[in-house]
């Protein structure tokens, strides 16, 4: 099944507000996690990491999307949308 525009956007538009306001508790249950088996790892929302390492001397090392950038891509997002929605009140004032 094929997305339409609208669809795709919002999906991307949910995307970036779940990275930039989301909970990360499920990733640092991972850090701390004895045991990790694919049971576990399903059950765990872990959206929110870019990148999971085990470095040589033991442990893990998690990174995660950054959520400044998430916000300023929303930021830029909604200025574009409400600039948009501004023209059209305007235009709708001319007819």
């Amino acid at each position: 099944m094929e997305h339409t525009e609208q669809e795709k956007q919002a999906k991307l538009v949910e995307g970036l507000e779940r990275l930039a306001f989301g909970n990360v508790t499920d990733a640092i249950k991972l850090l701390f996690c004895d045991e990790l088996n694919t049971r576990i790892l399903n059950k765990l929302d872990l959206f929110h990491i870019s990148e999971i390492k085990r470095p040589k001397g033991g442990g893990i090392e998690i990174k995660f999307y950054d959520r400044l950038k998430a916000l300023q891509c929303l930021q830029e997002l909604y200025k574009r949308f409400f600039r948009f929605l501004s023209c059209l009140g305007a235009r709708c004032e001319n007819i």
